[in-house]
Formats: structure tokens, sequence, C-alpha cells
């Protein structure tokens, strides 16, 4: 008996060649629009987690911690040790054990926290972040020859020390030995700033503290970024200043960014929530929530 099957011919197998090809690329961005809703979201957890912590740290010490313990030459020049207001948090995030570790009377430089000051932990690490490296090398620099210092473990996320240059006495929530109480921030909870998302993109950040003497240098050839080298203290912590909104490209080391590519970033406030500020907030509104007492109170839910 005579069959009348027959196999595919070149031109009908190219059609659905292409016909999968079609599809696969219709269904890839919707992928990886999932993938990065899933990552966004678990950033979002992060901070949440941040703000739980916190609030934990208050309900013990009726304050929140530091910005970063620092002592200070006649000039006002930081001396160390350094440590920040993440690696106060370490007991309310379940690792009391690392935070037993540290050596808080020794700078963070110090080769007694050589072990400790290079720790990860994924709650400080955004998982969108590109080019996120768990560690990385703390440098003097320009004016000054670069210089290593050490090495810290890395964080995407950093305090908000107000609307001027991070260090001390800030107009935020977080600054040099800092004593800030629930009382203090009379903008209100809801409406105050307390932790921001930082991307690698931007600049480095980590959960140690402001290591003396560091200098952050911003990487302009990625695309993102701008401005001069800053000190260490934008390690812990951010600024909203020179009229840049969050999550703009032009931001400098010291600020916010979030990689998640919406034009955007996400914060913490003091009350726990965590929002999304778009980019495309009023200049005034976002000086107005960095501030904890500017009686400048931001209409509006955030």
């Amino acid at each position: 008996m005579k069959s009348n099957r027959r196999g595919f011919t070149i031109i009908e197998l190219l059609v659905v060649i292409a016909i999968i090809g079609m599809l696969v690329g219709l269904l890839l961005p919707a992928v990886q629009s999932a993938r990065e809703s899933g990552r966004r979201g678990q950033c979002g957890n992060n901070l949440k987690q941040i703000g739980v912590a916190l609030a934990n740290y208050v309900d013990l010490r009726g304050v929140f911690p530091p910005g970063y313990i620092s002592a200070f030459d006649a000039s006002g020049n930081d001396t160390g040790p350094g440590w920040g207001w993440a690696a106060m948090l370490l007991p309310e995030l379940e690792q009391l054990a690392t935070y037993q570790q540290i050596q808080f009377g020794m700078p963070i430089e110090d080769p007694r926290n050589a072990v400790v000051r290079v720790t990860s932990f994924p709650v400080f690490l955004c998982p969108s972040d590109p080019s996120s490296m768990r560690v990385w090398q703390v440098q003097t620099g320009p004016p000054n020859p670069t210089t290593p210092i050490c090495t810290v473990a890395s964080s995407n996320y950093v305090a908000v020390y107000g609307t001027t240059e991070p260090g001390i006495d800030g107009d935020g929530m977080f600054f040099r030995d800092s004593r800030v109480t629930p009382a203090d921030i009379r903008d209100g909870l809801s409406q105050t700033l307390a932790v921001g998302e930082r991307s690698q993109l931007l600049g480095f950040a980590t959960w140690t503290g402001s290591v003396t003497g560091a200098v952050l240098v911003p990487d302009l050839t990625d695309g993102v970024g701008s401005g001069p080298p800053e000190n260490g203290t934008g390690m812990v912590l951010g600024h909203v200043g020179d009229r840049i909104p969050p999550g703009n490209v032009m931001s400098e080391v010291n600020q916010f960014y979030s990689p998640h590519g919406s034009g955007g970033v996400q914060f913490l406030f003091a009350d726990g929530h965590v929002s999304f500020l778009n980019d495309s907030l009023s200049y005034r509104t976002f000086l107005a929530l960095a501030t904890r007492a500017g009686r400048d109170v931001a209409s509006g839910e955030f």
C-alpha cells in the first residue's frame, strides 16, 4: 500500500520557526516584567524589615539609631569609629551573633573588625541591582592620592540625612551622633523619609558605617550619576538636595537611585510604610518629605 504521509517542507519549517520566534519575542518582555516585579517586591520587603527593626529599636531605647557614631577634632572633622545606623539594627534583624562580634570602640577599618565588616546580609541588598557587588574597596581620594583603606560589605539602602550634604546636624532623621525621637519628627512619621534605595550604578554604600577619611567617587561612565567626589558619610547617608528629583540619572553619588527602571525610588517612611516616589514628584514635596521638623508637611498620600 502507498502512504500519503509526507514530511514538512523547508518553507513550512521556516514558517513554524518564525512563528515560534515571534511568540517568544512577545512573551519574553512579559516574563522579564514579572521577574522584575518580584525583585522590586523583595526590595520593598527588605525596606519593610528595616522599618520593623527601626520600630523595635525605638521601642527598646526611645530613640532612632544614630546615622553614624564618631568623635571629631577641633575643626569638626570625623575621627571615628564610624559605625552606622544599620550596624546598630543587627540585633533587631536577627543578626545578634554578628553584632556581638563588632568591636564598636574600634574603627570600622581596624584589623580587629576585618571579618565582620565584610559580612553580607540579604536584607541590605536589592535583588534588582544589575552591578551589585557583595564587597567593595573603600579609598581615600581626590584631591589626595587614592589610597585603599579597607574592604566593606555592600548595602543598597542609605538613611535620609535631609536636604543638605551628609554629615553633622542634618534636618532629616539621621546624622552624626543623632538621637532623634519620634516626638522630634514634628512633620509626622507618615510624612518623613527614613531610608531609601541606592543602586551601585549611582554609588556604593555599606551597612557598616562611615569609614573615616573615605571618599566616594562617582562612576560617570555608565550614564548614571553626576557631581564631584563626596566624603565618607555618604556611605550610609543620602540627601535630597541640589534640585534633583528621586531616581534622576543626574543624582550625585551620595543621593538615591533605584535599579528598577521605573523612574523613581522606593523609600521607607518613619512610620514603617514603604512607598515608591516617582521622579515626577514635585521637588518642593521631596524636600518636605526629607525633613523631620521643617513645618512643611507634604500634601497627599505617600
